[in-house]
């Protein structure tokens, strides 16, 4: 089922699922006696949610193991790059002295558990009421504690959730670390400029961003749909053709170099390349040859 104006959702069904997805592949990145990440929430959140499908890549039960970019490993390093990128984000933003950070559709993400953050560090965490309860309530039966002080904003990006933020304590006068990761390509184009116009009216000089990098305009028209093709072969029940919006709209460097960012771009080749890995030979493995990630410092 495509996308509506006041559409909702859980973590087993569109853009929720999504988040249980990237979950999942955390939690499987994180096993094993050498594991490439250290993420131990991941795994007890995906099963809590409840989604056969997800439970079967957990436990291994799903053959992947003829697909070039799908097959356990090439998943375990493009989810390794990713986090890592993220994690750095935050790492680097409060050494630099940042102390307020913002995770836009915090999802699953948990970060606020299980980085080292500086004393004084506060985690807003913005999503939807029922995916804020749920995974707080699932980390709260399993005994975990933030890592520092976290608090949540339970509110839909689509509603006023800079006056939710604002009430939950957010000071639009310090350094922020902001994060939107893998959310861009879930906003229609207007959406995506009005989610960064309240991100610009509430940062202070020397705040950053991190998000992925791509150009929405210039992908091939059917490449979430043969993405989804093969991903529904080894049963997922994700629709990305009915989740993603491409089209005409500005990208995220554009954007944030207009009203007086620092862009930074790494390319997916360079991010896959920092950890000694290689991007999968397959033509859906970026989203465009100049695609990767983003940060930018505003001056």
């Amino acid at each position: 089922m495509g996308r509506t104006e006041n559409d909702t959702w859980d973590l087993a069904s569109s853009v929720g699922a999504t988040a249980t997805a990237v979950a999942a592949q955390r939690a499987i990145a994180s096993q094993g006696p050498n594991p490439l990440l250290n993420d131990p929430f991941a795994d007890p959140l995906v099963r809590a949610v409840g989604s056969d499908t997800f439970v079967r890549l957990l436990d291994n039960e799903i053959d992947r193991s003829d697909d070039p970019l799908l097959n356990r490993r090439a998943v375990n390093e493009q989810i390794t790059v990713r986090t890592r990128y993220f994690d750095d984000f935050f790492v680097l933003a409060t050494e630099s002295g940042v102390r307020q950070a913002v995770i836009l559709a915090s999802g699953l993400d948990t970060r606020a558990y299980r980085l080292l953050w500086p004393a004084g560090t506060v985690v807003y965490e913005i999503d939807q009421p029922e995916v804020i309860e749920f995974k707080t309530r699932v980390l709260a039966s399993l005994g975990a504690q933030p890592a520092t002080e976290r608090r949540t904003v339970a509110i839909d990006l689509r509603d006023d959730w800079p006056a939710a933020l604002l009430e939950a304590g957010f000071d639009p006068h310090a350094r922020t670390a902001w994060s939107a990761e893998g959310l861009l390509v879930y906003l229609p184009p207007e959406a995506q400029d009005r989610l960064f116009d309240n991100i610009v009216a509430l940062s202070a000089p020397g705040s950053r961003i991190a998000t992925e990098h791509m150009d929405l305009r210039n992908i091939p028209s059917d490449w979430a749909q043969k993405l989804t093709e093969r991903s529904q072969r080894l049963g997922s029940k994700i629709n990305l053709a009915e989740l993603f919006y491409t089209g005409d709209r500005n990208t995220a460097a554009e954007y944030l170099a207009a009203h007086g960012w620092q862009v930074d771009i790494r390319t997916t080749d360079d991010a896959f390349a920092a950890h000694g890995f290689e991007v999968p030979k397959d033509e859906l493995a970026s989203f465009g040859e100049d695609s990767g990630y983003l940060t930018a410092i505003l001056r």
